[in-house]
Parts: C-alpha cells; structure tokens; sequence
C-alpha cells in the first residue's frame, strides 16, 4: 500500500480529520491532504515521524515495510521471511530483478 493510502487509513482509524493532523503536527492541512491524495512524494522523516506518533504507529508501519501490519498480504509477509534466509548475493539478484520489473513498467 502507498504512503498515501497508509496515512489516510491509519488517520481514518484513529477517527482524526485531515485538521486535526495538521494541527497536531504542525504542518498544513492543504500539505496533509497533499501527502494523502499521492500530490506530495517526499514528506520530510521529522513530518512522518510526528504523523505516526499523532496516530499511534510506526513509521515503517506508514511508509508499508512493516511485515507484522494486519492487513499485509500474506504472500508478501511469506516473501520477506523467504528474503531474510537468503544470501547477500541471492538478495542482491533478487534487488536486481525488482528494479528490472520497475523499469519495465514505467
């Protein structure tokens, strides 16, 4: 899931409006809104980290590296196990092949 999607959820979750997140982040409702509608790529650490301690979560947990997330799929939770058994070599082919399937779909 996208940072945007991750932060909307977590926001709707914790039954706060878009105000209410600016507010106690210290950041603009229209830059909130920015980042949940995908218009602002690249929030700072020190806004992410303030969003995820207003809503009780992780950072890893909003930029969706975290594995334990309940609503992760399962195959990708299988995958990142599977990824941790593996050599730094094997790994590092693995990087390869994701950023050749990246490029292939842009």
């Amino acid at each position: 899931m996208a940072l945007s999607d991750n932060i909307r959820k977590h926001r709707e979750r914790a039954r706060k409006s878009l105000q209410e997140l600016a507010d106690a982040t210290g950041a603009s409702k229209a830059h909130i809104w920015e980042i949940e509608t995908n218009r602002a790529k690249n929030p700072s650490i020190d806004l992410l980290t303030k969003i995820s301690s207003v809503l009780g979560v992780s950072v890893a947990e909003l930029v969706g590296e975290n594995p334990r997330d309940p609503d992760e799929a399962p195959e990708i939770v299988a995958m990142y196990r599977d990824l941790k058994g593996l050599s730094e070599g094997d790994r590092k082919v693995i990087q390869e092949m994701i950023s050749h399937f990246r490029k292939r779909k842009d």
